[in-house]
């Protein structure tokens, strides 16, 4: 239990100042994003591009995506529609978890910026493509309406007018006036574009007054641009009136874009004045590009600046960094030693309780084994000699049911089981073979030779002594037979057994029943080999070889 403190309390130290470190990016990422949310334009994305370097730092890759959208809208407000669309592409990597409620909200934001700068691209259909994409990410009526009304109006550009018309009339159910307005003239704009006799006007001056009593300025621009086009061919005297209110419109809110529409428009319309008009547009228009061409330019110094401030920031870093590696070094040298003294220890206790338990199972094994040696065979080889002779000796019957009584309280103090008796392992193998032998059974022994024994262990001799008892025991038991014979051969250095007899023979699928498995069990402990020949006309025949040593 104290090494596992002492393991929790390491990890807690070693990462204590990684996550003071982490808190403090954190800090330092949300303030430079509240930060650009209260700025507008240049310093907004100043700061945006700031937030986006500290997510970056603490892995926070919705804060990395969150700000380089705002960075894309404010580049597209300024007239940077490549550069807006390349960062909202970038921004969108960031933004993986769809099941968040902000990055599916900020996913939307990020289409619905692409389509707007590919509208003013002239590129419609990829405008398409990203609005309706938008479209999947919007949870708030607001994005359905704002989505929708975009994407009809790039529609009403391709000349798809009931397709644009089916969004309009989607985004009319919104409750909010200057929504509805906007979708009222789009509805009205898209319908006579697609059908000259179709009369726009209720719709059109609707949607005008709800804007003039919002004072709603780029919504007054939108209007009045409408009713110039639908005049147009119609009464071009109210054509130039709507394009003037337009120009002025657009002059107050410092709308340049709506401005040079609206020049355009009377340059085309104003046939007497076209020329101060012209000068004015061309003025306006230069003025224009040079400024779109300073926000280009301006988003990427900003962006080298900052990169280089973090170039700097991580040069600080990694002059502090050798100290911290060193320490961090040595607490993970120490923690790995604990985790690697913790298992060793844990596993050599198993080990050990591991051993324990197969010490015990071998011993109670050895102890059955002994006890069916000795005592079980012991007795039923009495029990054999009473049965097979007509007149037995009482005394030694007696003596050998005291000589396994003794056994088997030496098995009880597990005493050594060397044998007292002076008989060799030949006469002691022609004794037993020749106790199971009686008026019904006969018994053959051939080559039981005592220099057959030669160089044989004590250990080899009892467990061949123990197996030839177990033959016999279970020919009587189960064979029927009425003839058996042991043949001994001896090989160079092997030892061969040959038992037969003329029984009713065994299965081959019920060999290792009727207590043959302990015969081959012994044959295995002297590396020998058994086998049954079940195939003999009559009877059993098994052949049984082992080393010498």
């Amino acid at each position: 239990m104290k090494n596992y403190l002492l393991f929790i309390l390491l990890i807690l130290l070693s990462s204590c100042n990684k996550e003071t470190s982490n808190f403090q990016n954190d800090d330092i990422a949300s303030n430079y994003y509240k930060k650009a949310k209260s700025l507008t334009n240049d310093s907004a994305y100043y700061y945006y591009n700031l937030a986006k370097n500290a997510y970056l730092d603490i892995k926070d890759s919705s804060g990395v995506g969150r700000s380089l959208v705002n960075m894309a809208i404010i580049q597209q407000e300024n007239g940077d529609y490549y550069g807006s669309i390349e960062t909202s592409l970038e921004g969108n990597r960031y933004l993986k978890n769809v099941n968040d409620t902000i990055v599916r909200a900020t996913l939307g934001s990020s289409y619905n910026n692409m389509g707007i700068s590919s509208s003013y691209l002239y590129d419609f259909d990829n405008a398409i493509k990203f609005y309706t994409e938008a479209l999947k990410y919007a949870k708030t009526p607001a994005d359905i309406t704002l989505y929708h009304n975009n994407l009809g109006d790039a529609l009403v550009s391709l000349n798809e007018y009931k397709a644009a018309e089916h969004n309009f009339i989607i985004a009319l159910k919104t409750k909010d006036k200057l929504s509805y307005a906007r979708a009222l003239n789009n509805l009205a704009r898209a319908r006579f574009t697609d059908n000259s006799h179709y009369n726009p006007l209720p719709e059109l001056y609707k949607a005008l007054k709800i804007r003039e009593e919002n004072n709603n300025l780029p919504g007054q621009n939108s209007s009045y641009a409408t009713l110039a086009n639908y005049y147009l061919d119609k009464n071009k005297e109210k054509a130039l009136e709507y394009a003037k209110k337009m120009l002025a419109v657009s002059t107050q809110s410092e709308s340049e874009e709506d401005q040079l529409q609206a020049l355009q428009k009377i340059i085309n319309l104003d046939s007497k004045n076209y020329l101060k008009y012209f000068k004015q547009f061309q003025i306006l228009n230069d003025s224009l590009q040079i400024s779109k061409t300073k926000s280009k330019n301006q988003f990427a110094i900003v962006r080298f600046e900052v990169k280089q401030q973090n170039e700097r920031y991580q040069k600080l870093v990694e002059d502090n960094k050798f100290d911290r590696i060193k320490r961090n070094f040595a607490i993970s040298i120490l923690i790995i030693v604990l985790i690697v003294g913790i298992f060793w220890y844990r596993k050599r206790k198993i080990r050990l309780e591991q051993e324990k338990e197969l010490e015990i199972k071998n011993t109670q094994l050895k102890m059955s084994k002994k006890v069916h040696d000795v005592v079980a065979n012991g007795i039923y080889q009495v029990m054999t000699k009473i049965e097979n002779q007509e007149h037995f000796d009482k005394e030694k019957a007696l003596d050998e049911l005291e000589f396994v009584y003794e056994k088997s309280r030496d098995i009880s103090y597990e005493k050594s089981d060397d044998s007292t008796e002076e008989k060799n392992i030949s006469e002691k193998i022609s004794e037993l073979i020749g106790s199971f032998k009686n008026e019904s059974v006969n018994t053959y022994i051939a080559g039981n030779d005592k220099n057959l024994w030669e160089n044989v262990s004590e250990k080899a001799q009892d467990e061949v002594y123990q197996i030839i008892r177990e033959l016999l025991v279970n020919m009587r038991k189960h064979s029927r037979a009425n003839t058996v014979s042991f043949r001994f051969e001896r090989m160079e250095n092997r030892i061969s057994i040959i038992y037969s007899d003329n029984g009713i023979g065994i299965s081959g699928d019920i060999i290792y029943k009727n207590g043959l498995s302990s015969t081959v069990s012994r044959i295995e402990n002297l590396h020998g080999e058994i086998i049954f020949d079940t195939k003999t006309e009559k009877g059993l025949k098994i052949n049984i070889s082992f080393p010498v040593s």
